[in-house]
């Protein structure tokens, strides 16, 4: 789309506060030039891409594994046993996985996320530096922005060793990103976010997963980003809002580990911005349509602001300046182009409704990115 302009027609998701409106969009050179308002009969949905905020696509190598022991016809779930470092059952077959095996199927994640419409992602990147040059090696060619966290693949070895292998982390991601402040000493973690910090990196760590009690110590380390806080309190979220810090929710990840539900409306509630992530590969697709669905009618929260969460909160992984997939004059192009006549979605009455609550990757035309 280089060089050239294309002009876009159909009913646009628009701005900031995602308005649908009908008309067409002028691209040059990877920029939206004009969005203008008229009336065009085109059935097309031009609609932001997905931003996919949290995501472990190390777990492409064991997809669905059994979620723990069987008795009659209930499975007794087992969180720690499949992603607990370092003896989970994720940590143990990434650690025999060959690495040219590993990138086949990062890339494999990749390209789906391409496929179903999503043009960022941000990944916690397990296996040090091998695991951060795995996921590099399979974005090479491919249109997607990415925000890597790293981490040390042996954190219970001596000080000095791990902070060694950070720094060569540190080289080649964009930041740490920790399971939780409760699988290592707090002492450790000090350590670890000063020395990324010196370096202009980013923190990111999970919280409240399981359990309240280790977001207050994941706090205390002034994260830029915190995942799950699945089970935070209101007191938790006023703190977390108060210090300003994003959220990256997983409501199917949770739901299927079993762990809860986020209170999600209550986070935004608290003025926090929340995006949102697919997490394990191992336990879920990394399919966007399949997460605003299951937010929209588990949680019961307002589709615009599901949309939002899924889209254009997300900004964060494009870089601190971004605007993200927002569809508005001089943006960069992060669009998903629906065909709004497909069986699946012609007589759907509002087409923020109707994307968030049915739409699925078999009714996009065409993906652009820039």
């Amino acid at each position: 789309m280089y060089g050239t302009e294309q002009i876009i027609s159909g009913t646009i998701i628009a701005g900031p506060e995602l308005v649908p409106i009908e008309g067409y969009i002028c691209i040059r050179n990877g920029i939206i030039t004009e969005v203008v308002e008229e009336r065009t009969y085109s059935k097309n949905i031009i609609a932001p891409c997905f931003v996919n905020a949290h995501t472990h696509l190390g777990d492409s190598v064991c997809k669905d594994p059994a979620m723990g022991k069987v008795s009659g016809f209930r499975v007794q779930r087992d969180l720690d046993s499949l992603v607990k470092p370092p003896d989970g059952l994720k940590h143990r077959i990434l650690s025999e996985t060959p690495y040219k095996i590993l990138v086949e199927h990062i890339r494999r994640s990749l390209l789906d996320m391409i496929e179903t419409g999503t043009c960022a992602f941000a990944d916690f990147r397990e296996g040090g530096v091998v695991g951060v040059a795995a996921l590099n090696k399979a974005l090479e060619g491919l249109e997607l922005h990415s925000l890597i966290f790293g981490r040390p693949a042996e954190p219970h070895l001596p000080l000095e060793v791990v902070l060694a292998e950070v720094r060569r982390v540190l080289l080649h991601s964009d930041g740490l990103g920790m399971s939780g402040a409760n699988d290592l000493e707090m002492g450790l973690l000090k350590e670890v976010t000063a020395y990324t910090r010196d370096r202009n990196k980013l923190f990111a760590i999970h919280a409240g997963e399981k359990d309240r009690s280790d977001i207050e110590k994941a706090l205390s380390l002034e994260p830029d980003l915190l995942i799950h806080l699945t089970q935070a309190t209101k007191k938790d979220l006023d703190e977390v809002a108060q210090a300003k810090v994003p959220v990256v929710v997983c409501p199917r990840s949770n739901f299927v580990t079993g762990v809860g539900m986020a209170p999600i409306a209550e986070m935004l509630e608290a003025g926090i911005q929340v995006a949102a992530g697919t997490d394990n590969v191992m336990l879920n697709s990394v399919n966007m349509f399949a997460e605003m669905e299951f937010m929209s009618k588990i949680f019961s929260i307002d589709d615009r602001q599901v949309f939002k969460i899924c889209t254009l909160n997300g900004s964060f992984v494009m870089g601190p300046d971004s605007t993200g997939s927002i569809i508005e004059k001089g943006n960069k192009t992060n669009i998903m182009i629906l065909n709004g006549s497909s069986n699946n979605l012609e007589g759907i009455q509002d087409p923020i409704c109707g994307i968030t609550k049915r739409a699925r990757p078999d009714d996009i035309l065409a993906v652009l990115h820039s």
